[in-house]
């Protein structure tokens, strides 16, 4: 471990153990090295690297705070380490298998606790989905924001989080623009179609079977994609 990741882990003790808590204020640089044995430069460092994972805010002429610490701030950077894997072919069906393990049993969750006002919010994406079948741009854009109304649907912040990063939009866009060359978005849009009805009827089960009929065609539809570049 380098001498700045001890910094890094120091400053991460001070949170854990309460010292430091959400939204507080870390001491002037100099007296934070001091209570941390470390130099001002390691200390400088350390929160940093800590602001830009989100765990602290630098704010202009004011000091350093710890944040909120909520999941939907802590996993944001989830989204941009995997738009960074889009030309990894093995990283891209990882992720896909993630999801595949995640989704259906989030969307079971949501089948259990949606709200009518959730509901007509995800009929709202699957309409606007229906309207944009031969639009690639806003097939992506409404298939995200339908899913993602699914999940957040759960009430559980970091299972939502964890799955729009996971997703990721560049990966969503090349998967929409290959349905809609191949003529598949028809057959898509009623995945998404079943996966309305199952969550109307508040039916886990179903709703289960469906979100993971589509995942798994999506995820057989990029592996083939995926496979047919690499031979190539």
């Amino acid at each position: 471990m380098s001498l700045t990741d001890k910094a890094i882990e120091r400053i991460r003790e001070l949170i854990r153990s309460g010292a430091l808590p959400p939204g507080s204020k870390l001491p002037p640089e100099p007296d934070l090295a001091a209570q941390l044995g470390l130099s001002r430069n390691l200390a400088r460092e350390a929160v940093k690297a800590l602001a830009v994972a989100r765990v602290l805010e630098v704010r202009r002429g004011d000091g350093t705070y710890v944040t909120s610490l909520q999941p939907s701030l802590l996993l944001a950077g989830l989204g941009g380490a995997v738009e960074l894997l889009q030309g990894d072919s093995g990283a891209l069906r990882d992720l896909m298998e993630v999801r595949r393990l995640l989704e259906p049993v989030a969307t079971a969750l949501a089948a259990t606790r949606i709200t009518d006002e959730q509901l007509a919010e995800v009929k709202r994406h699957l309409d606007a989905m229906r309207e944009a079948r031969d639009d690639s741009e806003q097939l992506n854009a409404h298939d995200a924001a339908f899913h993602r109304a699914v999940v957040a649907a759960t009430g559980n912040e970091s299972l939502l989080t964890i799955l729009e990063g996971i997703s990721g939009r560049t990966l969503r866009a090349r998967v929409w623009r290959g349905l809609v060359d191949a003529q598949a978005a028809g057959r898509t849009l009623a995945e998404h179609e079943a996966i309305f009805t199952a969550l109307s009827n508040r039916d886990p089960a179903l709703s289960q079977a469906a979100a993971l009929l589509h995942v798994s065609t999506t995820e057989r539809w990029l592996r083939e994609h995926l496979r047919s570049i690499d031979a190539s």
